[in-house]
Order: C-alpha cells, then structure tokens, then sequence
C-alpha cells in the first residue's frame, strides 16, 4: 500500500467515524422534530374532536408527512456536512503531507499535465525552498517524455499546494484548490457513495 493510499484509508476511517457521530445527532434532531410534529397533530387532532373522522384523519396524514420531510431535510444537510468536513480533512491533508508524500504527488500530478510543448512552472515560495534535490532535473525529464521543455520560475506564486503550468503566456491551474473545486461534485459523489451506500 502506498502512502498515498495509506493516506486516503487514514482518511476514510476518520471520515466513517465522524460520520457515525454527525449521523448520530442528526438522527436525535429528526427524532426531536419529528416529537414536536406528533405533538401538534395531537394539540390539532383534540381541536378539531368534533369534526368528522375524515378531516381528523387528513390532519394526521398531513403531520406525519411534514414530520418525514423534516426528517430527511435534517438527514441531507447532516449528510452534506459530513461529505464537506471529508474533502476539507483530505484537501488539509494533502497541504500538510510530509515533503517525500507531497512531491511524489506532483510527481504524478507533472506526468498528467505537461504538455509536448515549451513553458514554465511555478511553485509557491513554500515549495519552492523545500524542493527536493534534483527535482527540477526530474521536471525536466518529464517534460522531455512528454516532448516538451518544462524551465522552473524562480518567481514564486501565491498559492497552496500544487503549481501553475505556462505556456504560450496561457496559464494552466494545477494547484490542490483548483483540482478539489474542478471535481468537487464527483469526490462528493465518491464519499456519498463510500459513507452511506457501502456502509
């Protein structure tokens, strides 16, 4: 198992964790709710004793229905948040990966986007200082797999994690912030599915 994949299981037992607890109180909400519902069916069903058990029973139909719609609207924003605080813990835990996990995943993230051409890319200042020895070389080589020529900026970006490809003055986003929000809704698919459907 890789570190990356190591990463991603630490991730996904803290996430089923906090998933049982969010779970758990959202559950104890619906059942509050759905409580206070039944309470004021009966509270409707005692003033209106003396109309016909039709209307009585419409009333009932009536509470009960807004009850189980409290509840599944309490379920999906529990679910929501649950599936925010997972992609928010995997993005910070990309940020603050130790450097031999972090730029083997630039690594793999350089060998998808670089591209048969010449250009630039850029790193934070951050990254820029902690780069590995013979990283830029390594750069390098990708670029010329791909059959291009990749030339590192020594101007650093104003960014977390990842890099900013150049070419042709055409500026290609490839930091972390801009991967999680290119695929926001489908590793929030991914987590929906791994949370609450394989559970």
């Amino acid at each position: 198992m890789t570190g990356l994949e190591k990463m991603k299981s630490q991730i996904l037992e803290e996430a089923k964790a906090a998933a049982g607890e969010i779970l758990a109180d959202a559950e104890k909400q619906a059942n509050a709710v759905k409580e206070k519902g039944k309470e004021e069916a009966e509270a409707a069903c005692r003033e209106i004793s003396q109309k016909s058990e039709e209307e009585v029973k419409a009333v009932e139909e009536r509470a009960v229905s807004s009850c189980d719609l409290q509840r599944r609207k309490a379920l999906l924003t529990a679910k929501q948040e649950i599936i925010k605080e997972v992609l928010d813990s995997a993005y910070q835990t990309l940020l603050n990966a130790d450097d031999e996990t972090y730029f083997a995943l630039l690594r793999k993230m350089l060998h998808k986007f670089v591209l048969a051409q010449e250009g630039e890319i850029c790193f934070s200042d951050t990254d820029l200082k902690r780069l590995p020895q013979g990283f830029e070389e390594e750069i390098q080589a990708i670029a010329r797999e791909k059959g291009g020529v990749l030339t590192l900026s020594k101007e650093s970006r104003k960014v977390c994690g990842g890099f900013v490809l150049i070419y042709g003055g055409i500026e290609e986003n490839c930091t972390f912030e801009a991967m999680f929000s290119s695929k926001r809704d489908e590793l929030s698919d991914k987590v929906h599915r791994l949370l609450f459907l394989e559970a």
